[in-house]
């Protein structure tokens, strides 16, 4: 099959799952008037594939079937591999200018880590290695969209799953048959949810000895009988792109899964109650997802940076020196990504499922990126003052009677009151809105707690070779 379409993929979101919105469960999720706009921006970026003046770059051919599948599951072997993966992902991220930190590119570079490690859960358990592989194959070759999930509810964060008041609260295996294992419980945050065709369950928490029921990885069809998907309230609520320039575009929806005793076939378990396994597998891999994430996160910090240079200009603060200063900032932020993003893609070797400098890509997703968004996004706020606050409709404009008074009052530097209005729409969207304070929490939580991931810095081996230097400083005084 290899690469499909935007109408073959609303298509297959037409398959009768079980998601609720608002206290309504949604027949068709395609035709819900709060997903319609971002099923066409997915649509759109299926179709992107098919242009022929992207298809090279989006695209390679299967190893397998000669097929053209997409290039996020392409398994790098070479430097020049990674360049490739650099630039199709790259420019997906601009074509949502970073603004979808679930892009169908995240799940598949997840999934092509998964691939990758398969050779590691085949040492433990063969047929589950075999299980892994194939999955890969067939995301790849079907072009297969996926939403996943994260961590346990959050009821007790002070005790494990299996000490909870309720220990059958987080996902859970409850038996096992000659089919398959028997799950039950709940996993949050499932982004992307709705327009997912598949969920895959993955060993993102730490587990203990006593949770090796809790220790899962597994993919399942949306339409499998017994998982359910409560959705947040929508953003997207139906306001014209000017007045809601992003919520109405890429508002990618969150979900809490829910599974009633859902039966996972033997074919589609990967982990099954190894702790080890469950622990190590993000460790065992090449570190494809990490890198999708840090372009997206640059991609993100390069469109933040530019409003804020839009927005100086468009109130003429641009020849202040701390404005300077602040935009400089950000200029500088921006470029240091860069470098980061190049300079650990460069770092790889010839062996095959082998390949990313994952500290470098660690401290920029962990540490860097999430603090150059919020300083991005701080800035916006100082530069726009009221500005950001006093922002008339569009449909303001189309009133004879005070569109003379908006055009008047409302106008910039050398810019129009109604394109002046719509950028700082775009920054209240973007920050003040409900899309943006997801964004922001979002963001800073990307990748875990930051207090925790910081640490783990701290524990690095790399501390060792620091605290040595000044060991040898000190050798030589003495």
């Amino acid at each position: 099959m290899g690469i499909r379409n935007g109408a073959e993929y609303r298509e297959r979101l037409r398959d009768g799952r079980t998601v609720y919105v608002n206290g309504e469960r949604i027949k068709d999720v395609t035709a819900y008037p709060s997903f319609q706009r971002i099923v066409g921006t997915l649509a759109a970026l299926y179709d992107l594939q098919h242009d022929s003046a992207h298809q090279s770059l989006l695209t390679y051919s299967s190893p397998t079937t000669g097929d053209l599948v997409s290039l996020s599951f392409l398994i790098t072997e070479t430097a020049e591999d990674v360049a490739r993966r650099i630039r199709a992902e790259e420019f997906r991220a601009e074509a949502t200018f970073g603004l979808m930190g679930r892009l169908p590119d995240f799940m598949n570079a997840l999934v092509t880590d998964a691939g990758a490690r398969a050779l590691f859960i085949a040492q433990r358990e063969p047929g589950f290695g075999d299980n892994i592989l194939r999955y890969y194959e067939e995301c790849r070759e079907q072009d297969r969209c996926l939403t996943h999930t994260l961590v346990d509810p959050q009821i007790d964060r002070s005790k494990g799953p299996a000490q909870q008041a309720d220990p059958e609260a987080a996902l859970h295996r409850v038996r096992e048959t000659d089919r398959g294992i028997v799950v039950r419980g709940a996993r949050m945050l499932s982004t992307l949810a709705p327009f997912a065709d598949e969920i895959w369950v993955g060993p993102f928490y730490p587990r203990r000895p006593g949770e090796e029921s809790y220790a899962l990885c597994f993919a399942i069809p949306m339409d499998t009988p017994g998982l359910k998907f409560i959705c947040r309230e929508p953003y997207d609520n139906g306001r014209s792109r000017f007045d809601r320039p992003v919520s109405s575009r890429f508002d990618e929806e969150d979900a809490l899964a829910i599974f009633d005793d859902v039966l996972v076939p033997w074919e589609r378990v990967f982990i099954n109650g190894d702790i080890e396994a469950s622990n190590s597998f993000l460790v065992h891999g090449p570190g494809y997802a990490l890198l999708q994430a840090t372009i997206r996160g640059v991609v993100k910090l390069r469109f933040l940076t530019g409003l804020a240079c839009h927005v100086a200009e468009a109130i003429g603060r641009t020849a202040a020196p701390h404005v300077e200063a602040q935009l400089g900032e950000l200029v500088a932020k921006v470029e240091l990504g860069n470098g980061l993003l190049r300079a650990a893609a460069q770092e790889v070797t010839i062996a095959r499922r082998e390949g990313l400098s994952l500290r470098a890509l660690a401290a920029a997703l962990w540490v860097f990126i999430p603090e150059a968004q919020m300083r991005a996004a701080e800035v916006i706020r100082q530069l726009s003052g009221s500005g950001l606050i006093l922002t008339p409709t569009e449909q303001d404009f189309h009133n004879p009677e005070i569109a003379p008074y908006l055009e008047k009052y409302l106008q910039g530097k050398n810019l129009g009151a109604r394109q002046r209005v719509q950028l700082f729409k775009l920054a209240w969207d973007l920050l003040g809105e409900q899309f943006g304070g997801r964004q922001l929490q979002y963001e800073w939580f990307y990748a875990g707690d930051p207090i925790y991931t910081r640490s783990r810095f701290y524990h690095s081996p790399a501390v060792n070779t620091y605290k040595a230097m000044v060991d040898r400083l000190l050798e030589k005084e003495n």
